[in-house]
């Protein structure tokens, strides 16, 4: 494929984190407090969307949204960070972008303070962070930092490296195929994180 590696930008949620233990538990308690049937289950299981549309899907009533919102925040760094992991091949992708001279960037859609706590405990290697950014909204971030590649596991994800101009690669560990991925627009689509390093390396300038 033939890339010059730059700056690579890296999904959070199922890319390089799993969350999903915690994601169900601090959905659970804003469920019990707010008296709304709010599935953590299934948003566990379908990571990608910010959470206001989560909500929405849930039938929250609208002007309840934002005050659910900053409260599922203030939840966050107790719940689901300590209850988090990295993925395979999750750090060792970051070193082998560093390895062959590039920079790392990670580009999420969740609020980027509780992002910044989830690369601080995990000792992720990153050069620079975004948050609050979702789908072809990512290719904002991506355009600033010169990304030539955009790795994450989301439809959206594929949507916003082609925005960006730079090679989308999916990955299938999270809630997407890798026939829908492809149909996002992944230019390469791998099993998982621990299968990067050696794509990386055999496919750089």
């Amino acid at each position: 494929m033939g890339i010059r590696v730059g700056c690579v930008g890296f999904d959070l949620d199922m890319t390089l984190i799993d969350p999903r233990s915690g994601m169900i538990a601090a959905m659970g308690e804003l469920a019990e407090e707010s008296g709304y049937p709010l599935d953590g289950e299934y948003f566990a299981a379908n990571l990608g969307p910010p959470l206001d549309h989560v909500l929405r899907g849930f039938e929250t009533p609208e002007e309840r949204i934002p005050e659910l919102v900053s409260r599922f925040r203030e939840i966050y760094p107790d719940v689901v960070v300590p209850r988090t992991v990295a993925l395979p091949g999750a750090a060792e992708s970051l070193e082998a972008v560093h390895r062959l001279g590039g920079t790392t960037l990670v580009v999420t859609g969740k609020y980027e303070p509780n992002a910044a706590l989830h690369v601080k405990a995990l000792a992720f290697d990153v050069d620079a962070l975004e948050g609050d950014l979702w789908a072809t909204g990512k290719a904002v971030a991506l355009t600033e930092h010169g990304a030539v590649a955009y790795v994450g596991d989301y439809t959206g994800d594929m949507e916003g490296a082609k925005a960006a101009g730079a090679l989308a690669v999916g990955v299938v560990t999270g809630p997407c195929t890798r026939e829908q991925l492809l149909a996002a627009g992944a230019d390469v689509v791998l099993g998982s994180l621990a299968e990067f390093p050696d794509w990386l390396a055999a496919n750089s300038d």
